[in-house]
């Protein structure tokens, strides 16, 4: 079989996972990246938040050393120094990432990629236009932050989330629009920062599509840090003068501020891709319309990651890249093949406490009608969590009552994020709560809230 080319266009964790499971797998492989290998959305969004929040943490932490028996420890932000770690994480990355690609031996262009049609392709580059033919082309382009008309971003004190890692100078006093999983990152990476934080909540509860109780802990944790939240409020306007920012909502409600901060989702970057010289199907918001393959309306052109219009997670968008190489190569006809279930994709949202769920929701199953079972262990009867002054929060697992089989859970607490891996492999390899149970965790740990609720 002749060698398969690959034209990947965009070096996210989807493009990169892509193009690196290719070229392992003999295909000649080249990648178009305008900005920075490993992905904007990724390098620029998720790991500067992640790194201030850890920052944020730290500092919260440290307020409360007295309760572990220690005292007179002072801390504060080094706001330069901040920003240089996060630049050095971000660079470090990059690099890691491109050595990676290049040790497979796939080919890097710096510059923007389009279609001239369904196998040709146009690479951009500050030395001209370079064009190449492909077998296959994987399109992965990722999104920008979402930015409506009456938001007039300026990147000083009106916000997009990629003007915040940090901004030139801490807010004294920011809001922030939008309550879902960005938004409420935000309001705790600022408020463990030091700044004085209002959330504009357009329904009755932050992270409407979360887990009500778990909704309910980070509400009454905001709440207590002195968090305001404007429930039932929709953003319509703001307006800045000098130094003040007004955000306007709709039912005539004004809040006053230093600096507002807009987490009110993402569009696809489509645009520019030269899909009108292809027959590849768009949705109305721009998402390329796929298949359980990723494949497109044109057989060889694939879309993943946020481009997708499937979940938009990272861990998501790099197994997206990989299953695209097993069907367009042919793998999945001579091994087996497991289609991705985004059902079972497990999430994470990184406040304090952190919030972590997979598979079937409660609320979920009870809008279904479907019957299951629910056990929930809170972390305050935890030995670990009291050890470590820290016990807010529960793990709550779902189950069929008749077999037995893990269906989902949901962890709120410290380290929830790498709790919930074990909930995962549960809900993916269809294990049982007995499995759970009967493993022997850790002592003291906070993994055993785990067995303890699959009990």
């Amino acid at each position: 079989m002749a060698q398969k080319r690959f034209v990947v266009i965009g070096g996210g964790p989807a493009g990169h996972s892509a193009a690196t499971y290719a070229a392992r797998y003999g295909a000649d492989v080249t990648l178009i990246e305008r900005d920075i290998v490993g992905g904007s959305a990724h390098l620029r969004d998720c790991v500067p938040s992640k790194t201030m929040i850890a920052t944020g943490s730290a500092l919260s932490f440290a307020g409360h050393l007295d309760e572990l028996g220690l005292a007179n420890v002072s801390t504060s932000v080094d706001t330069p120094h901040l920003r240089q770690r996060i630049g050095d994480i971000e660079d470090r990355l990059a690099e890691v990432a491109r050595q990676m690609l290049v040790s497979q031996g796939v080919r890097i262009l710096s510059g923007s990629g389009r279609l001239l049609g369904p196998n040709e392709i146009c690479a951009d580059t500050a030395d001209g236009a370079v064009e190449l033919s492909a077998d296959v082309v994987v399109l992965s382009t990722g999104s920008r932050p979402r930015i409506p008309e009456w938001a007039p971003i300026d990147g000083e004190r009106i916000l997009t989330t990629r003007d915040a890692y940090p901004p030139a100078e801490l807010p004294e006093h920011l809001v922030v629009v939008g309550s879902g999983v960005t938004g409420v990152e935000f309001v705790h990476m600022f408020t463990s920062l030091g700044s004085r934080v209002t959330l504009i909540v357009s329904r009755q509860q932050v992270l409407p599509h979360k887990d009500p109780e778990a909704a309910a802990v980070l509400e009454q944790t905001f709440s207590d840090l002195g968090v305001a939240m404007l429930k039932g409020a929709r953003a319509t306007s703001i307006v800045r003068d000098g130094d003040i920012v007004d955000v306007i909502c709709s039912d005539g409600r004004t809040v006053r501020a230093t600096h507002a901060l807009l987490a009110i989702g993402s569009i696809p970057n489509s645009d520019g891709l030269g899909l009108e010289n292809t027959e590849v199907r768009v949705d109305g918001e721009g998402y390329v319309e796929v298949d359980h393959n990723l494949c497109s309306s044109v057989p060889s052109i694939y879309a993943a990651g946020d481009l997708s219009g499937k979940l938009p997670l990272s861990s998501v968008a790099a197994m997206q890249g990989r299953k695209i190489v097993e069907h367009a190569m042919g793998l999945h006809e001579t091994r087996p093949h497991r289609h991705l279930d985004y059902d079972k994709a497990a999430s994470a949202i990184f406040t304090e406490p952190e919030i972590a769920d997979v598979g079937l929701a409660e609320a979920e199953a009870f809008a279904t009608g479907r019957k299951i079972r629910v056990t929930k262990v809170p972390f305050g009867a935890n030995a670990k969590a009291l050890i470590e002054e820290n016990p807010r929060g529960f793990v709550k697992i779902v189950s069929d009552p008749l077999t037995g089989q893990v269906l989902g859970g949901s962890i709120v607490g410290r380290h929830a994020a790498e709790l919930i891996s074990v909930v995962a492999l549960a809900v993916s390899a269809n294990l049982r709560v007995q499995d759970i149970a009967e493993s022997l965790f850790v002592y003291p740990s906070l993994s055993e809230a785990l067995s303890e609720a699959a009990e």
